[in-house]
């Protein structure tokens, strides 16, 4: 099988199987298990992870939160409607953003989004994100809780009724234009019982950007230019794991955003260091990976970075009769659709 392919990642899945709405309650999604030793599939309910975590096991999570990051405005002297979708701040002002009609925009041009907020357009730079730097008056946060809205991803295309469906129950470092869905499974009376079961909870933090969207348009996913995006690992976090590894336990990622903080962070097999920092790390098959045993991730997009990454983990023969296997039992796909447990 050619890994570098683009095709390699394709696989047919039938639209109705995009999930529109998160499971109620989180834990009441589906969750596929696949055991690598055995090859065995089995059919469960998220809550049902709890029979596959011991005191033996670190369950890392990703604690960023989600920007309300869609915002509109009009364009100070023609009124032209502009809808604005924060992807990556730079400094205390300055944005990465995605704008549209970027035809309506260049360098000077006001957008005036609310009394307390507006932007300049200061520069395109690729793939039609632009560089913006923001005036507001108090604190940028708060305006943006009061008037922008959450950045669901184009295959959603029912309306959020509430914001925090589309935040993890654990989320603390707000900055993401996009949720680190495989923790929106989660209650925090499972997480307690995972805890009182003696499982270890650490939590890590990159903020996802939209990029986690962007298709790969290369043929040859070598020529993909990753995205990049923020991430820290305390000290705390980077001295636990490496005391785990030489204990010799099995390192949980939940997400895929997670495996790519702990691979970032990772300075040889079976040690990280404490860092913070902007990466563009890009995994795909073959890749040896450092820190993580196991993965809690969802069903992802046909061709994307992440169903490359989830391929590595397993191998994309076994990713590809997973999945062929999820459209046969009717699982929900993406963001707000089930889980899979990789062992």
């Amino acid at each position: 099988m050619e890994y570098t392919k683009k095709s390699t990642y394709n696989y047919y899945l039938p639209e109705e199987l995009i999930a529109q709405y998160p499971a109620e309650p989180r834990d009441s999604a589906r969750l596929l298990v696949y055991d690598k030793k055995t090859k065995k599939i089995e059919h469960k309910l998220f809550s049902d992870i709890l029979d596959y975590l011991t005191p033996n096991d670190v369950l890392v999570l990703n604690n960023s939160r989600v920007l309300p990051a869609r915002i509109y405005g009009e364009k100070v002297g023609t009124g032209a409607k502009i809808e604005a979708l924060l992807q990556k701040r730079l400094n205390l002002t300055d944005w990465e953003i995605i704008a549209k009609p970027l035809k309506r925009l260049k360098p000077g041009t006001i957008v005036k989004f609310s009394d307390e907020l507006s932007f300049e357009f200061l520069e395109l730079l690729t793939d039609g994100v632009c560089k913006v730097r923001f005036i507001f008056d108090g604190r940028f946060e708060e305006i943006l809780d009061r008037i922008g809205s959450m950045p669901l991803p184009p295959y959603i295309t029912k309306k959020l009724e509430n914001n925090e469906d589309y935040q993890t129950v654990y989320s603390k470092e707000q900055g993401s234009s996009a949720a680190p869905t495989a923790g929106l499974h989660w209650t925090n009376e499972l997480l307690q019982k995972a805890k009182d079961k003696g499982v270890e909870v650490l939590e890590v933090m990159l903020h996802v950007g939209l990029g986690t969207f962007r298709p790969v348009k290369e043929d040859d996913i070598l020529n993909h230019e990753m995205h990049s995006e923020y991430f820290e690992v305390t000290e705390e976090v980077a001295q636990k794991i490496n005391e785990a590894k030489k204990q010799g336990k099995r390192i949980i990622a939940c997400g895929t955003t997670s495996v790519r903080v702990l691979e970032s962070a990772a300075v040889k097999k079976g040690e990280i260091k404490a860092q913070k920092g902007d990466t563009k790390i890009f995994i795909y098959p073959p890749y040896d990976f450092k820190i993580v045993n196991a993965l809690i991730t969802n069903f992802h997009l046909p061709e994307s970075t992440l169903l490359m990454l989830v391929s590595a983990l397993e191998s994309v023969e076994e990713i590809k009769q997973i999945y062929q296997v999820a459209v046969d039992q009717k699982y929900r796909f993406f963001s707000f659709g089930d889980a899979m447990l990789l062992l």
